[in-house]
């Protein structure tokens, strides 16, 4: 069911040595290198020629899953793993379409860490390529094939190789030119140079790689430009992992002719920058180049060949590599977004304020009934602006983060709260002071908000000179003052949105886009149910979910129940693994009649279940951290248990539940800070 071109692609990588493969490869030639099909799954069918694994309708359904697992791996130093794949679809059939996804499995995770996904259909095989930072834990990959609609769909693999290196190097001597592409020009392209094949009317060199005529290169030759003004693109994989540090390449090109060559970094959302540019054309031998190149977001690298002119020329390129350390004459150290981000529960971090009038004040509220705890945990500290202690209107109480580096992109995100306030308009506001010019623009400001609940704002932002992030709170007139609160400030390299973006990991659930794996023994009125907002009954549940105040949590509607009844939320299993384990999640529990919130544990073919946690009553009308830590070698499914309490007022709830492998990092007792009876059984092992 395979398209007929496959064959070819697979004689053609056999061709380029695909034979001779490291640990941790394979071209799929005489077997499968190790890699195993899981048995619960559909295997994958390796041709009876060789070359290619596959899955497709001749003997499974839409839907179904092949499930490929390779043995045990270790990338002691930096590795790229390339995927050469494709996906067939049938004619017409646009919706459902198939996906093949890779994964890790790290030895003491209990779950699987997606890396990449593809579901896109192509009439010829495409290639991915994946970075593996340097580890010396133990992992395996995994390579998931979901067919998708259609008579004729189909999933293949080609080659599966794992190098040592990054994978924006190339010396081009592979046939698939380790995944860098043409954006196509219908009048001038880059070509492969070298071999046997000489298919210029250019006299080009012999390449760097092996100073032979049979090495290859790239080359781009104005022989083909048609028109002024032709521009040539070679574009590199998208990188996958933060990477800093020094990018080589070798060029050659006629000295004296009208072509500009440059070199590009461009990120997911098609933001250009130009790293580099010849200044003058070197000798005609192969010159070195050295530019500071970092990535700390999915970035690709772009040489570009701009021809201007009737003698445009040639251009060779050859031995791409990278180093972490920083090029000659460059001191300066990479910027960490950790020091621009504040949890504020320790101290001010690197925040500070102007030294004149009232500002903001650190502060920790004791969970209550009336007043909200910080987001981080429910029981810790945030700053606070309290507007109502000024005696003047048009009070203004700035918060400065530290200097940002100048020409990167930044996602800025925090939470915040409202209280009071008639007009809620600009009561928080927030600026960029761009220090070397003195001048400041607002980026965003509150327009209208729920009162009382902790909201998250996000803002994505890039300036060529370095900057500072300023919170502003204002009280416009005596008459309308109130509070501002504020928490969580993080700052991450990138843009706030990707489009190349993974979905969380699955040891991690928000409920913002559904349910994530978990399943519920049965749903009814009396079930588990996902909601944002406030819940029906009042005096009981939150009034926005713990993520971003806007969006889904999961809770129990106690109105549709009766005392004593149970619902029951189940995560997916678990793979059982050697270590201790951490299981946070947000819980809140308020209202006069609450009942029980219990975790248990239960294992695979076991029908007792072990208690982890348990919490009873009203605690607080904040979300609350709930830290569980656990060892379990056997696999096993986490059960969240709601118990109905007194009266209609015992909606409890649950959000951004997270599984990571370890121990909890240190955090107050939540037992002894609690109002109402609680039961802590951490650290057990089952």
């Amino acid at each position: 069911m395979l398209l007929r071109s496959v064959l070819l692609v697979a004689h053609a990588l056999q061709l380029s040595g695909a034979l001779d493969l490291p640990f941790g490869s394979c071209a799929f030639e005489e077997g499968t290198c190790g890699f195993d099909s899981v048995l619960a799954f559909r295997p994958w069918i390796l041709n009876e020629e060789g070359h290619y694994v596959y899955v497709d309708t001749s003997f499974a359904k839409q839907g179904e899953k092949a499930v490929l697992l390779s043995s045990e791996l270790q990338a002691e130093e930096w590795c790229c793993l390339r995927l050469v794949y494709q996906i067939t679809a049938s004619s017409g059939s646009l919706s459902g379409p198939s996906q093949l996804n890779l994964y890790v499995r790290y030895e003491d995770e209990s779950f699987d860490r997606l890396l990449w996904s593809a579901k896109e259909p192509s009439d010829s095989w495409l290639i991915a390529s994946l970075d593996l930072q340097n580890s010396s834990k133990t992992f395996k990959i995994l390579i998931e094939g979901v067919l998708g609609q259609g008579s004729t769909t189909s999933i293949a693999l080609f080659e599966i190789k794992m190098t040592t290196g990054y994978c924006i190097e190339c010396d081009f001597e592979e046939n698939h030119l380790c995944g860098f592409v043409n954006r196509w020009n219908p009048n001038v392209n880059w070509f492969v140079g070298g071999g046997t094949v000489q298919n210029s009317h250019s006299v080009l060199p012999q390449d760097h790689t092996f100073k032979s005529e049979l090495g290859h290169y790239m080359y781009v030759d104005s022989v083909y430009v048609k028109h002024f003004q032709e521009v040539a693109q070679l574009i590199s994989p998208m990188t996958t992992v933060p990477m800093s540090g020094c990018l080589f390449f070798y060029y050659q090109l006629q000295q004296g002719n009208d072509n500009v060559f440059s070199l590009y970094t461009r990120d997911g959302t098609g933001l250009y920058e130009e790293i580099w540019k010849v200044d003058n054309p070197g000798n005609a031998a192969w010159n070195l180049v050295e530019v500071e190149f970092s990535a700390p977001y999915p970035m690709e690298v772009i040489f570009e060949v701009a021809f201007n002119g009737p003698k445009g020329g040639y251009v060779a390129l050859d031995d791409i590599s990278f180093s972490p350390v920083h090029c000659q004459n460059q001191t300066e150290l990479p910027f960490s977004a950790m020091e621009a981000s504040c949890n504020f529960e320790e101290d001010f971090c690197n925040f500070y304020q102007d030294k004149d009038g009232p500002g903001w004040t650190r502060v920790k509220v004791k969970p209550n009934m009336y007043r909200t705890g910080d987001h981080t945990t429910g029981l810790g500290y945030y700053l606070l602006a309290n507007t109502k202690l000024t005696s003047q209107p048009g009070y203004i109480g700035r918060l400065y983060g530290p200097s940002l580096p100048g020409n990167l992109q930044y996602c800025l995100r925090f939470h915040y709260a409202i209280y009071g306030f008639l007009k809620m308009s600009d009561t928080l506001a927030v600026y960029i002071f761009e220090e070397n010019h003195v001048v400041q623009e607002k980026i965003w400001s509150v327009l209208e908000s729920p009162r009382g609940v902790w909201m998250q704002a996000e803002i994505t932002f890039k300036k060529p000179m370095p900057t500072k992030v300023v919170f502003m709170s204002l009280c416009k007139s005596f008459w309308d003052c109130g509070l501002v609160a504020l928490d969580d400030i993080t700052v991450q390299l990138g843009s706030c949105w990707s489009p190349e973006s993974l979905p969380p990991p699955p040891g991690q659930c928000t409920f913002d886009q559904d349910e994530c794996a978990f399943t519920q023994e049965k749903r009814n009125r009396s079930s588990w149910h996902r909601r944002r907002g406030e819940t029906p009954t009042s005096y009981t549940g939150p009034k926005g979910d713990h993520t971003t105040g806007v969006g889904y949590y999961m809770y129990i509607e106690a109105s549709h129940m009766v005392y004593g009844q149970k619902a029951r939320l189940l995560s997916r299993p678990l793979r059982g693994v050697p270590g201790k384990h951490c299981l946070t999640f947000f819980y809140h529990m308020y209202g006069a009649g609450t009942g029980l919130l219990s975790v248990y544990l239960k294992k695979e073919e076991h029908s007792e279940e072990s208690l982890l946690w348990r919490r009873r009553g009203e605690q607080s009308i904040s979300w609350l951290q709930a830290p569980i830590e656990y060892s379990c070698p056997h696999p096993h499914q986490i059960i969240f248990e709601a118990t109905r309490g007194v009266s209609i007022r015992s909606d409890i709830a649950i959000d951004d539940v997270k599984f990571q492998a370890g121990p909890c990092s240190e955090m107050e007792d939540t037992a002894q800070q609690s109002s109402g009876y609680s039961e802590d059984l951490n650290e057990i092992d089952y």
